[in-house]
This record gives C-alpha cells, sequence and structure tokens, in this order.
C-alpha cells in the first residue's frame, strides 16, 4: 500500500468514529506503528484535515471533512456494489429504487478507468423470496424514524392477538427474510420488537417524541447488550 493510500485510510478510519480514537488502536487496525500513525496525523493536519488530540489521550475528525468519492478503492466498489444490490432485493420498493440510484450516482463520478469495475464485478446479489410479505408500506415508518415521530399501529402478535399502539420508531433490523422494528411502546411503557409483516395498519400521529433518538438508540442497544457505534 502506498503512503497516500494509507493516508486516506487512516482518515476513513477517523470518519467512523465519533469519539477520540488512541493511536494504538489506530496503529492495531493498521497493522503499522504508533510511530508511524503520529507521523501520518501530523501530515494530515498540515494538508487541510481537521483533526484534534494528541498523543496519548486520542484523535477524532471534525464533523464536515469530506473527500471526493474518486477516492474508492476496488473492495469498497465491490462493497456497494454487494450492498446496492442487497437493499434493492430486500428492502421497500423505494428504498430498493434509492440503493440503484445511488449506485448510478457513484458509477458517473468514478474516473472512466474504474467505471467497468462496476460491470465486470464478480460479485452479485441473489435472489432471494422473503418468508414473509409486509402489508404496510414501509416508506412513512422510515420517515417517522428520522423525523423523531410517533406512529400509530395496529398490530396483531405472534398468536394473532390485535392490538393498537402509539410508539416511537428508532431503528428497522433487516434480517434475512423479516424485518423487525425497534421502538418505544407508549402501551408498555418500555422498548419493544414488532415484526413489520404483523403491522396490519400505521398512520401518522403528527406528534414528535419527546426524547431524541439518538438517545433512544443508546439506551436500547445498552438494554439490549449490543456494542454502541464509534
Amino acid at each position: 500500500m502506498s503512503r497516500s493510500e494509507r493516508l486516506l485510510d487512516l482518515l476513513q478510519t477517523l470518519r467512523r468514529h465519533r469519539r477520540p480514537v488512541r493511536g494504538t488502536q489506530l496503529a492495531a487496525e493498521h497493522a503499522v506503528s504508533l510511530r508511524t500513525i503520529y507521523r501520518d496525523i501530523q501530515t494530515l493536519v498540515a494538508q487541510g484535515a481537521p483533526i484534534e488530540g494528541e498523543a496519548g489521550i486520542g484523535y477524532i475528525l471534525q464533523p464536515g471533512f469530506t473527500l471526493p468519492p474518486l477516492m474508492f478503492s476496488s473492495d469498497e466498489i465491490e462493497a456497494l456494489l454487494l450492498g446496492s444490490g442487497m437493499v434493492a432485493r430486500a428492502a421497500d420498493p423505494a428504498l430498493a429504487k434509492a440503493a440503484q440510484n445511488a449506485l448510478a450516482k457513484i458509477t458517473a463520478v468514478l474516473p472512466a478507468n474504474r467505471g467497468s469495475e462496476i460491470e465486470a464485478s464478480g460479485l452479485l446479489a441473489g435472489a432471494i423470496e422473503p418468508a414473509v410479505v409486509d402489508r404496510v408500506n414501509l416508506a412513512p415508518l422510515r420517515s417517522a424514524i428520522r423525523a423523531e415521530q410517533k406512529i400509530w399501529i395496529a398490530y396483531h402478535d405472534r398468536d394473532g392477538v390485535a392490538t393498537e399502539r402509539r410508539i416511537w420508531p428508532i431503528t428497522i433490523t433487516y434480517c434475512a427474510r423479516v424485518r423487525l422494528l425497534a421502538a418505544w411502546c407508549e402501551l408498555r411503557g418500555s422498548y419493544r420488537h414488532f415484526r413489520t409483516d404483523r403491522i396490519a395498519e400505521l398512520a401518522e400521529v403528527g406528534e414528535r417524541y419527546p426524547r431524541r433518538r439518538r438517545t433512544l438508540i443508546k439506551e436500547w442497544r445498552e438494554l439490549e447488550g449490543l456494542p454502541q457505534p464509534g
């Protein structure tokens, strides 16, 4: 790997983390010495990258710094291609179309000698037949998650018992053959998981939930024993 590639990889690593990352962690992840990490950080800062921190404490890349999409590696291009294909086969129609559009935009800005990698890729997302079919359009549900809005749902549990819930949706997990909605349930006063195929109806409430989704997700992850991002 050339030094320029290593510097770009280091920037990408810092972009993934929301909290300061220690030099020893960066050195281990990139398989280089701690001295090399310190030197590369100094080079990036000198070139204008807004990196804050110091040796022994950690480093963080300030929000807003972007890299041109032309810098994708071959592995990253294949990951994007495979990921968009998997989304296109497993998500609701609106999200599937968005995945195809995103890939088209990425292809359009790649250099001419790189665009052919998309067409010639040896990775394909195979067809899959969902075990269940959603009865409602998930696009409004995804919109409610982004906007931190409460929704009302008519739900049937695994025994077929019907209930109505007002919930604060925070995440949708796309499993291989089903989709799981995690939300705070006002009826139960706790976090609950709902299979989207068991939602018979949903409607916007027109009311924002009282806590930030970022806080709810952190709390939910702790209760589920899931690692926190970054």
